[in-house]
């Protein structure tokens, strides 16, 4: 029988640890608890049970400390997690407190639902307000709120869906650990340089948010490589699948019309950022 070693109220943090005794050959899992809010660390061989207790306590002291992100890293093949329904107030509850800890990720995702939602009735009208217009136009017309309009718009649920997912999940782990602030520059500059982009090579006529996903997954890949006591962490498979997922968008394999240039400019501004950020700071930004 699994024996319990400590409860962690964060996902990413119960990973680390774990990632971490897994690296000092010690098996253990994770088991969450929905209604509390936790993840239990659970010890699958009681003979090491002071060695890992040990562990746990250093951890406790500094759960940032390079060693457990750097473990996370190389150990990217994440715990498994058995899935727990919750009940629906407890969802709610949920999500508003993530909103909270994450209100410019959480506007987004709301103004991105309810403009998706709009489109439906109104899709002439929305759109010949947010789309992107040639850079002409826009030096004659200055309506520069158009170079950021394609990433609020969305064609197709998958591609909605798709998006808001990675947003929800990167969006407000960066926000969490660097700021407010800091995440609208990110989501500013991506989404320019990614809608630029697609407009020079394609043309005006595209939307989604993908090329600032694109722009996260580099910035967030990139800085946990880099500098893992910020305590940003993207496992090394779920880049190699956007990766992949970015290559497949060149051989018209798909059965979906990708946005290739947003993608690698939103995934190239993301490394930038992070590695002019990381490399000329010795500290976690304030």
């Amino acid at each position: 029988m699994a024996t319990p070693l400590i409860a962690i109220s964060e996902l990413r943090y119960a990973d680390s640890l774990a990632s971490y005794l897994k690296s000092q050959r010690i098996d253990v899992t994770i088991n969450p608890v929905p209604d509390e809010e936790q993840y239990i660390v659970l010890l699958n061989d009681e003979s090491k049970y002071d060695e890992a207790l040990a562990i746990c306590q250093a951890f406790v002291d500094a759960p940032n400390d390079p060693k457990y992100q750097q473990a996370a890293w190389q150990h990217s093949d994440r715990t498994n997690i058995p899935f727990v329904s919750s009940g629906g107030g407890n969802s709610v509850k949920r999500w508003l407190i993530a909103l909270r800890r994450a209100p410019f990720a959480g506007l987004i995702l709301i103004l991105c639902t309810l403009i998706f939602a709009a489109m439906f009735f109104w899709f002439e009208p929305i759109a010949s307000v947010l789309m992107i217009m040639p850079l002409d136009n826009l030096l004659q017309n200055h309506q520069w709120w158009r170079l950021l309009g394609p990433a609020l718009i969305h064609f197709s649920l998958l591609h909605f869906v798709f998006n808001l997912l990675w947003w929800g999940m990167l969006g407000s782990q960066v926000e969490r650990q660097l700021g407010t602030s800091f995440l609208l520059i990110l989501f500013a500059i991506t989404a320019v340089v990614s809608n630029v982009a697609q407009l020079l090579v394609a043309g005006p006529n595209f939307g989604g948010l993908s090329g600032v996903v694109y722009g996260l997954v580099g910035f967030v890949w990139i800085t946990g490589w880099l500098r893992p006591q910020w305590g940003l962490y993207l496992p090394n498979a779920i880049v190699g699948f956007m990766l992949v997922w970015l290559v497949l968008g060149f051989t018209d394999v798909l059965w979906v019309n990708m946005a290739n240039a947003a993608h690698t400019a939103g995934l190239i501004t993301g490394c930038v950022i992070a590695g002019l950020l990381t490399l000329g700071a010795g500290k976690k930004p304030g």
